[in-house]
């Protein structure tokens, strides 16, 4: 393996594991990201050291997350594996599997909160406060997600590179600290 390439899986197992995702599946997915062909769970396993089974339990993972896929190859029956490409693809892919696992369940559960909250003379006017303002923003960044779908990966990273130069396009400007300021 290229030394590049080691340092990749290397670096990108580390950031795995700080984002809460298995090393070895951050592995796979870097080794797969960047080769030039499918690879079969026995390379993988090879190329990485892994055991087998857990190469199997990574690649069943990564599937689910769809940021690889399985594809046939003429003449082999085993199972080859390959990476999704776009990065704008990986990017939705990801920030899709999170929402469905850390934001829906948040705005359930804050709708039930606020609707038990609505008959209890014993919520504190702070917390039932606070209740509403965490509901607000956390459906407010659903609906934003929702509407970044629709909105081409060209535009985006236009955006994107527009930086703070958006804040200041819309008259919020920057303070000293670096933070935007309130809209009047």
């Amino acid at each position: 393996m290229p030394a590049a390439v080691e340092q990749f899986v290397l670096r990108w197992g580390d950031m795995g594991g700080q984002w809460g995702v298995n090393r070895s599946v951050a592995q796979i997915h870097a080794l797969l990201y960047l080769s030039d062909r499918p690879q079969t769970a026995e390379d993988i396993a090879e190329a990485l050291g892994l055991a087998r089974s857990n190469v199997s339990n990574s690649i069943r993972e990564l599937i689910g997350w769809k940021l690889i896929r399985r594809v046939p190859m003429l003449g082999d029956r085993r199972d080859h594996y390959e990476a999704e490409a776009d990065l704008w693809q990986m990017l939705t892919r990801v920030a899709q599997g999170r929402k469905e696992r850390e934001v829906d369940p948040m705005v359930e559960a804050l709708g039930h909160v606020l609707a038990a909250a609505d008959g209890d003379s014993t919520l504190s006017p702070v917390a039932r406060k606070r209740l509403g303002e965490m509901h607000v923003f956390v459906t407010t960044i659903d609906t934003w997600y929702g509407q970044m779908l629709t909105v081409p990966p060209s535009t985006l990273m236009s955006l994107i590179k527009l930086g703070s130069k958006v804040v200041n396009l819309l008259g919020m400007g920057l303070g000293k600290s670096g933070k935007t300021g309130k809209p009047t």
